[in-house]
């Protein structure tokens, strides 16, 4: 696996390594060794599959509050995504700077966003799926959002926002109080 730091303190994107022979190829897409190794985050606590029908489907900003703060690991199997993440960690030299990366099934590569940031995505493709592992499992009560297109981020999204949930449409404006 070969990771390479993003703008971010402590975000990764990471490209699998793929030995190629005749039959195509093979390659990691997790190794808790590796992941050790860069300081990253090695409990499993949850591997999630999300489906998007068509392109240009928004989801986020979300993120979940201490003690149920979870570390993820993105990768497309199917199709490709805007991903971005921003830092909402009081104490980080990155706090409320965004990164973005583009992620393709073809591509190998994962995004490893560590706990304590808000992530969203954009589908760029219809009929796309992607997997992520976290570190903590889902908890209502811990779970919070964002506004997609909230103004203090400016966001340039690829494409026009198509297809959103009640829920995420309705998230407020970013609020730096709500954070610990």
């Amino acid at each position: 696996m070969i990771f390479t730091p993003l703008p971010l303190q402590g975000a990764y994107l990471i490209e699998m390594e793929k030995i190629r022979d005749q039959r195509g190829y093979n390659a990691r897409a997790w190794c808790q060794g590796e992941m050790a190794e860069h300081g990253l985050a090695t409990m499993i606590a949850q591997i999630n599959v999300i489906q998007n029908d068509a392109r240009g489907t928004v989801r986020g900003f979300h993120f979940q509050h201490p003690p149920m703060a979870e570390a993820k690991l993105f990768r497309v199997t199917r199709g490709s995504i805007f991903d971005v993440i921003i830092d909402l960690r009081r104490e980080s030299p990155t706090f409320l700077k965004s990164a973005s990366v583009e992620l393709s099934a073809g591509s190998g590569r994962l995004l490893y966003v560590p706990e304590r940031f808000g992530q969203g995505f954009q589908t760029l493709e219809d009929d796309t799926e992607l997997t992520y592992q976290v570190t903590a499992p889902y908890s209502t009560g811990h779970g919070d959002g964002f506004r997609w297109d909230d103004p203090l981020f400016k966001i340039d999204w690829p494409l026009p926002c198509r297809v959103i949930s009640d829920k995420d449409a309705s998230w407020p404006d970013f609020n730096p109080e709500v954070l610990p």
